[in-house]
């Protein structure tokens, strides 16, 4: 049967959404959430839309995809195809093809869960691995212990201290406080909570941003950031305490989280919240 390649219209992205939850299960790998696609519409819709593409037979969307930047392509499937030879040699053709537009020529990585046949034949293709990532994972079913610190949401009036937060915890330019508008905007902008984690002078030393799946399934945690400023002090912990204790109220039946295994620091910060760590996985990576 016919397997159809697709870029959504704006609209359309809901279609995705909802089968991207629909797929979200505790006893799944790391895998694409519809948190990764709600965060990426702090760049809004129109440009939002145009870098997911879809996978679709006999009307049924069988695997989702996002270009999370022009060199990574971040995807999952059903669960029923993780092993359909003829999606995964498929998505290998349009992975490996630039012309297909599904991604552009020279060095790309592809981020897929682990057990997918896909796997398997991008080996036989010559793809290679990049470098090892950590999945981290919280149970929900139990209540979440307080914080320690104060904790309050981070709405559109402190958009700049959202930015801020996560310009020094990144050490980047690019968060800006239209991030905070273009999210509370989006059109998924229920499934969030947004938090901040204040010192006892009022300032913002640490934001996090949870994403729910709907009741029963895993929430995401995307991103996370301490100030520079605020760092050893214990609000990294003390924030995703607090963000997985949002998405307990939200019916997420646990948390997840992805993190370089570099970041040592980052992973210890999960750890000190709650998070258990699961196995390294890694990035499919095409050299150019």
């Amino acid at each position: 049967m016919t397997i159809a390649l697709g870029t959504p219209t704006v609209d359309g992205v809901c279609e995705a959404m909802a089968a991207l939850r629909e797929w979200q299960d505790d006893e799944a790998p790391m895998q694409l959430h519809p948190g990764d696609i709600g965060w990426h519409y702090r760049f809004g819709p129109a440009e939002t839309a145009p870098v997911i593409r879809t996978w679709s037979r006999a009307g049924r969307i069988v695997a989702v995809g996002m270009l999370d930047s022009p060199t990574l392509f971040r995807m999952t499937v059903a669960p029923d195809a993780f092993q359909d030879e003829d999606l995964a040699r498929r998505l290998v053709e349009d992975l490996s093809l630039p012309e297909r537009g599904v991604l552009p020529a020279g060095a790309v990585s592809v981020e897929a869960p682990v057990g997918l046949l896909l796997h398997d034949l991008l080996s036989t293709e010559g793809w290679g691995v990049d470098d090892p990532w950590t999945p981290l994972f919280r149970d929900l079913t139990e209540p979440v212990a307080d914080p320690g610190v104060r904790i309050a949401p981070i709405g559109p009036d402190q958009a700049q201290d959202f930015a801020d937060v996560l310009r020094s915890a990144f050490h980047t330019s690019r968060p800006t406080s239209e991030y905070r508008h273009a999210m509370s905007a989006g059109p998924f902008h229920a499934d969030a909570r947004c938090l901040g984690a204040y010192d006892d002078q009022g300032e913002v030393a640490a934001v996090v941003t949870v994403w729910s799946a709907g009741p029963g399934r895993p929430g995401l945690v995307e991103p996370m950031g301490v100030h520079e400023d605020h760092r050893g002090r214990g609000y990294g912990r003390a924030i995703t305490v607090a963000g997985a204790s949002a998405l307990r109220k939200l019916g997420s039946s646990s948390a997840r989280v992805c993190t370089p295994s570099s970041y040592a620091g980052a992973v210890a910060t999960y750890r000190a919240a709650g998070f258990e760590v699961r196995p390294e996985v890694r990035d499919r990576i095409r050299l150019g």
